[in-house]
């Protein structure tokens, strides 16, 4: 089993009620249940004002490299990766468990 890890940091200036920044969190919100590889799925915002916490996370669980190969290559997920990528960086890790 895999745990496929990410920590989203949203750009300097963008603020987590705009518009584009929610729709992106509800399209994590409900990647998991699209994608069959996807054996566990959490997601949500920070809840801390810590200057160092990342503002977004996904925690999941994939079978093997395998099946994390084939949820990356997902249409749903590549479609969901975009739409942050136009206001946040992020960290990820891949371990096994």
């Amino acid at each position: 089993m895999i745990r496929h890890l990410v920590l989203f940091k949203l750009n300097e200036g963008v603020d987590r009620a705009e518009e584009r920044v929610t729709a992106g969190g509800r399209a994590f919100a409900e990647l998991g249940p699209q994608i069959p590889e996807v054996a566990s799925w959490e997601c949500g915002w920070n809840v801390t004002d810590r200057p160092i916490a990342y503002d977004f996370a996904i925690n999941s669980t994939v079978a093997d490299a395998d099946a994390l190969a084939r949820y990356l290559e997902h249409p749903a997920h590549q479609a969901a990766v975009a739409q942050w990528s136009a206001f946040a960086t992020w960290v990820i890790a891949d371990y096994e468990i």
